[in-house]
């Protein structure tokens, strides 16, 4: 496994520096300037001991690219260094990264808050697939950090939120939440994949865990699956008892407590020593390689999509056949204030605006469009669109759709990086098909 062990300060350079080289080198072997894609399964031991060494956590390096991978490893570093983390395990999805990150956390008869207004797979996810694990979730009203005090229980292992959720573009308010959470002495695990940490770094606010599904912004380009768990570093795992598998001896490794031996990248160690190694959702290193090149542009990627987003939100909040537009950006939104607050380059580029006419006129204007892919992904350089109620949301109740912002009416924006005025004109022409 990679030695995630403190280096150089990651705060030595600057977010752009960070994001083009932390975490990689020129090639030792080659020279190669490009991180390399490392497409092998397993590395060879020097000898008998050092194999024994790395089995026992001794010793750092590679084993097997289930647990780990040269590529992987360094797009686990830059992801860490860009969030101000202590350590990232990267996986095969961001689905998969939110199972990991719970895993660590959970016993059979645990359970955890979260807001309501989560992505709808995310909903179902933790409705229904956790209960196959015999972890129970309570979901609140983000919108006042006192419903998350409130449905704390005596089994309630961690507080889950999107910074801005997908899809109704809400803020949640991460200082108050986090207060609720070191008063409970349970970890706040935040999804920042909406903002990025260009946009806003959790752990800046208290928050002690950050989730990414790195298919969207990080990797950027529509081309490569992934997910990132990344650890503060900062969590006391002692402090309330609640958390054995922390700061108990785990069988597997012989009596080793992961909380005691790695200190403050122990969570980092269990999730990729245990997680991954028994369920297995492991980054393919061409995606590794795919988001690690993503990486580099996010900052000139990112100014560009909030730019774009703004005026866009702007056209439609004027236009005649639009009912409402749910954005941050604009002064008309309830979480304005917060985006200032939190997001002060930007509250991202998705959102969604309400379509006068409902379900049907929702249903015509995603398949008028024709610059805007209609498809369920987020975070490319194109911009895409799509109906949450009839596809993402499908699944959920219409209580749960309506809760969760989306509505019949609604439609999701992910706003791209092309020109603008082009995108108007193409929202403009399938909102008066309507």
């Amino acid at each position: 496994m990679p030695d995630q062990r403190p280096g150089a300060p990651r705060e030595k350079f600057g977010f752009a520096t960070r994001a083009v080289h932390a975490g990689a080198t020129p090639d030792p072997t080659t020279g190669a300037r490009s991180t390399p894609i490392h497409q092998t399964t397993a590395y060879v031991f020097e000898d008998a001991d050092h194999a024994a060494s790395l089995f026992n956590l001794q010793t750092f390096g590679y084993i097997y690219s289930r647990l780990t991978n040269p590529t992987v490893a360094v797009l686990e570093e830059r992801i860490a260094s860009l969030e101000g983390g202590r350590g990232t395990v990267c996986t095969s999805s961001g689905h998969a990264a939110q199972l990991l990150a719970f895993f660590s956390l959970m016993e059979p008869g645990d359970r955890f808050v979260a807001s309501r207004n989560l992505y709808g797979g995310s909903v179902t996810q933790f409705t229904h697939a956790f209960k196959k694990f015999g972890w129970g979730v309570d979901f609140v009203d983000p919108s006042d950090p006192k419903n998350f005090e409130a449905a704390i229980g005596p089994n309630t292992k961690a507080i889950f939120c999107e910074l801005l959720a997908n899809p109704g573009g809400v803020i949640v308010d991460l200082e108050a939440v986090a207060d609720v959470a070191r008063k409970a002495k349970i970890p706040l695990m935040v999804d920042n994949t909406l903002a990025t940490p260009f946009l806003c770094r959790p752990f800046d606010w208290g928050a002690d865990i950050i989730l990414h599904s790195t298919t969207k912004f990080l990797s950027g380009h529509g081309n490569a699956m992934g997910g990132a768990v990344v650890e503060s570093g900062k969590f006391d795992w002692f402090a309330s008892g609640k958390f054995p598998s922390m700061t108990e001896a785990d069988p597997a490794y012989h009596g080793l407590k992961f909380a005691e031996t790695f200190g403050d990248f122990g969570y980092t160690m269990k999730t990729r020593a245990v997680g991954l190694r028994d369920l297995g959702p492991t980054m393919a290193p061409l995606n590794a390689y795919l988001t690690i090149s993503g990486i580099e542009t996010l900052h000139l990627r990112m100014a560009a999509h909030v730019t774009n987003a703004q005026a866009v939100a702007e056209f439609l909040a004027g236009h005649p056949k639009v009912a409402w537009v749910s954005y941050a950006g604009l002064k008309s939104s309830p979480y304005h204030a917060l985006a200032k607050k939190y997001l002060p380059k930007g509250p991202g580029s998705v959102f969604t605006f309400g379509v006068k006419g409902g379900y049907d006129a929702g249903m015509k204007v995603v398949e008028t469009v024709e610059l805007f892919s209609h498809l369920a992904n987020i975070g490319d350089t194109r911009s895409l669109i799509i109906h949450p109620a009839s596809t993402t949301h499908r699944q959920l109740t219409e209580e749960q759709r309506v809760k969760s912002g989306a509505g019949p009416d609604v439609i999701r924006l992910s706003i791209g990086i092309e020109n603008v005025d082009d995108l108007i004109r193409d929202l403009d022409t399938a909102l008066a098909a309507t």
